[in-house]
């Protein structure tokens, strides 16, 4: 059954608040446990056939989107996958893609006992647009989230144009992050010392060079590629994203990523190309790991080396044969690594 044949339940959630008593209105979850706190009862969620929810205690897996009301109004659209009772890990998606976008077999996550909660970013799939939004406001995206999920300390990690958001979190809470991944991603735009499109694709070249004039360029920009299909791609991407179960997966995660229209993918290019991003990468001081692939035309490595020369508790993972898409194959020991025994433990 796909996500969009459920009623979306929903919850809200006061931001000022969101970190001592998250409201877990409509959330068919476990009662979360933080000393001290009180929350309310928990009513579960019908499907559209009006079949109730199992008990926490008979679900292996979940099947439905779920919506949370910041309290400025905006809806943020969540996804799970793998294990109910897994190590939660926030993943931040590529830019465009959606909520539905991850790893595509899903039985990794129950191989390692992943909890992987994904969401849509504002502006993509069901989540409403946040206008002049910077990649700094991720971090209070996935507070909110996470908080209404009961969840206090998590990992985080994020792809591409998701790595920056994921950063974010990491530098803005840092006190809520055991690690932090970091996949293919591009550095700030405002990086000194980095010739930010050397060695950059024509395409990407292109909107990098647009977010500079502005949004309303970039919405024109990207207007003109067309939403019908993913955007070309290079031969060694080609070769990565054609495999049958990765198509499976970016097809459906493309389609809803535009479903909406353009508003989420022109924020996410002006947000990441053209805006200073709200935070100082060098600032993060979690336990980090970053991947990229040498041979990266869509994201050159060199932005991960800039990264990791000025995060201090970073590890810089290159891997000379693989180019952006590489990171689905890198994905499963970047998991393992988040979720080590070690960086879980109490009072890690």
């Amino acid at each position: 059954m796909t996500p969009t044949q459920y009623r979306h339940p929903r919850i809200h959630t006061n931001a000022a608040h969101q970190l001592r008593q998250p409201l877990l209105r409509r959330l068919p979850l476990s009662r979360p446990t933080h000393p001290g706190v009180k929350y309310p009862a928990l009513r579960r969620c019908c499907a559209v056939d009006e079949k109730p929810w199992p008990s926490i205690g008979a679900e292996t897996s979940f099947a439905a989107m779920r919506e949370l009301i910041t309290d400025g109004c905006r809806t943020l659209a969540v996804e799970e996958w793998g294990d109910t009772t897994g190590i939660p890990v926030v993943y931040l998606h590529g830019t465009p893609m959606s909520r539905l976008a991850r790893y595509p077999n899903d039985s990794l996550f129950h191989e390692l006992g992943v909890r992987l909660i994904t969401y849509d970013r504002p502006g993509f799939g069901c989540s409403t647009r946040n206008p002049g939004r910077r990649v700094i406001d991720a971090a209070a995206d996935v507070a909110a989230i996470t908080a209404a999920l009961g969840l206090h300390r998590l990992a985080v990690f994020g792809v591409s144009g998701g790595g920056p958001h994921a950063m974010a979190f990491a530098a803005r809470y840092p006190e809520r992050v055991t690690r932090l991944g970091v996949l293919a991603s591009p550095a700030p735009r405002d990086a000194a010392g980095l010739d930010w499109t050397a060695g950059m694709s024509e395409g990407n070249r292109r909107s990098a060079a647009v977010a500079l004039t502005g949004r309303q360029a970039v919405t024109e920009h990207l207007a003109s590629l067309g939403t019908s299909s993913f955007p070309t791609l290079p031969e060694i991407e080609q070769a990565v994203v054609s495999r049958p179960e990765i198509s499976a997966m970016m097809g459906p995660a493309f389609a809803e990523a535009v479903r909406p229209g353009l508003d989420g993918w022109a924020d996410d290019v002006t947000a990441i190309f053209g805006t200073e991003w709200g935070f100082n990468p060098a600032d993060i001081t979690v336990p980090t790991r970053i991947w990229h692939g040498g041979l990266d035309t869509l994201v050159p490595p060199a932005h991960s080396e800039w990264l990791a020369a000025r995060m201090p508790t970073a590890t810089l993972i290159r891997q000379a044969d693989a180019g952006h898409g590489g990171h689905f194959d890198a994905t499963p020991a970047m998991l393992a690594w988040l979720i080590n025994d070690e960086a879980h433990a109490p009072g890690s």
